[in-house]
C-alpha cells in the first residue's frame, strides 16, 4: 500500500527499496516456510528412530526372559513326567476296562436269577410264558381302522360277538388302538 502511494508521488527511489524489501520479505516468508517443513521432518525422523529404539529394547527384554523360559524348563524330566503320566492312565484305562468287565458278570448273573424268579411266580400263577403265542390274523390296518380323531384317538367298536369277544380278539382290539394312538 506504501508502496502505490509513493508510486502516485512519484518517488522512484522509495518505491525501490520498498519493492526490494516486499522482495525480500516474501523470500524470507519462503524460506521460513521450507525450514518449517524440514524441521516437520527431522522430527519425524527422530520419533521414527525413538520408536524403533523402543521395539529393539523391548525384543531384548523378550530374548533375555525367553532365555530365562528356556534354562527353566527341563525338556528330558517334561518328557519322562509325559511318559509316566501315559504309562499310569494305560494302567488306569486296563483297571476301568476290568472294573466294566466285572460289573457286567455281575449285572448279567443278576438277570439270570431275575428271569429264574419271574418264571417261578409265573408258574405259580399258572401262566406259560414258555409256550407259543398264537399268530394274529393279517390284515391291512389302514384300510381297516378309521382315521384318527383330533385328539389323535380311535374308537374301536365291539366286535362281531356285541362285546362278547375272546381274550385274542380284545388284546388285538388294544393293539390296534395303540397303534393310532401314536
Amino acid at each position: 500500500m506504501d508502496i502505490k502511494k509513493m508510486a502516485r508521488e512519484n518517488q522512484m527511489k522509495a518505491v525501490k527499496i520498498m519493492a526490494k524489501d516486499l522482495v525480500r520479505t516474501r523470500q524470507y516468508i519462503t524460506k521460513f516456510i521450507e525450514m518449517r517443513s524440514q524441521l516437520q521432518g527431522c522430527a519425524l525422523k527422530l520419533q521414527t528412530v525413538k520408536s524403533h529404539a523402543a521395539m529393539a529394547e523391548a525384543m531384548s527384554s523378550t530374548a533375555q526372559a525367553m532365555k530365562k523360559m528356556n534354562k527353566a524348563v527341563d525338556v528330558p524330566a517334561i518328557n519322562k513326567m509325559m511318559a509316566e503320566f501315559e504309562k499310569e492312565n494305560m494302567k488306569s484305562e486296563m483297571m476301568q476296562e476290568m472294573m466294566g468287565d466285572a460289573l457286567e458278570d455281575v449285572m448279567d448273573n443278576d438277570e439270570e436269577e431275575e428271569d429264574r424268579i419271574v418264571n417261578q411266580v409265573l408258574d405259580e400263577i399258572g401262566i406259560d410264558m414258555t409256550g407259543e403265542i398264537p399268530n394274529a390274523p393279517e390284515q391291512n390296518l389302514a384300510s381297516a381302522m378309521p382315521e384318527a380323531a383330533e385328539g389323535g384317538k380311535v374308537a374301536v367298536g365291539l366286535g362281531e360277538n356285541g362285546g362278547n369277544n375272546t381274550n385274542g380278539e380284545v388284546v388285538m382290539q388294544e393293539e390296534e388302538m395303540l397303534l393310532y394312538q401314536i
